[in-house]
């Protein structure tokens, strides 16, 4: 049975939302993000997400002093660092636990969200008041995009060989468009910013015009072995 929500009813969205946030780690409407929880506070937020809605926001650390006002409740700024306002809610469709005691879940996007206000610690874990409205494009299933998916292919070929990454392209070239960009957003290992940008991005098409840009500016960047060090990546 499907744990896609059903089209027939319209899906609520919880006024209280757990954050996980996660450097470089990036969640898309209908995307599917494994995960691997092990830190205490984070057991006892999916221990509670499965008993409530089953649901996760992700998000990812900001720079320092970025957040805005009421973003970081007093106390804990040096524990919890400043997010990112813009983060994306998934439901946990998958779950098993390991003998270790570690969860194993995968969450699939179901919206973004905008922060509101940040709220006291639950079990040593964050919340926030989401604001959904702003994303409410996100529930519904978007039109075939149409970016120039052969300008992105090209890219990612670049991309690919320079970093010698294996890729089954006759794959890729037959994915959707909206699962080709989502997943490709989600998998590349794009800087922290670059990845909020893809997440921020303000349709699909948008998104993988920004992507399509991101793949060609890297595979022109020179990578650590050229370089002796490491690059931004």
């Amino acid at each position: 049975m499907s744990d896609r929500p059903s089209t027939r009813e319209p899906l609520v969205l919880p006024d209280v939302l757990p954050i996980f946030p996660l450097t470089g780690v990036l969640l898309l409407p209908r995307g599917r993000l494994p995960l691997n929880i092990f830190e205490p506070r984070y057991l006892a937020m999916t221990r509670d997400a499965l008993a409530g809605e089953r649901m996760i926001g992700m998000v990812q650390p900001s720079e320092p002093g970025a957040a805005p006002p009421g973003m970081s409740p007093p106390g804990i700024a040096g524990m919890n660092p400043p997010v990112y306002p813009v983060g994306c809610a998934g439901r946990m469709t998958q779950f098993s636990e390991t003998d270790d005691g570690r969860y194993l879940i995968t969450l699939t996007g179901l919206s973004r969200f905008r922060i509101r206000e940040e709220l006291p610690l639950l079990s040593g874990y964050r919340r926030v008041a989401p604001d959904w409205e702003p994303f409410a494009d996100d529930r519904r299933r978007p039109e075939e995009p149409g970016f120039d998916r052969e300008r992105l292919l090209r890219g990612l070929r670049g991309y690919f060989a320079q970093r010698k990454i294996q890729a089954d392209f006759d794959a890729i070239d037959k994915a959707p468009g909206e699962y080709l960009v989502t997943s490709l957003s989600m998998a590349c290992p794009f800087a922290p910013s670059e990845k909020q940008a893809l997440l921020e991005a303000a349709d699909l098409d948008a998104r993988a015009e920004l992507l399509t840009a991101l793949v060609e500016m890297a595979a022109i960047e020179p990578t650590s072995e050229d370089t002796g060090g490491s690059t931004r990546h």
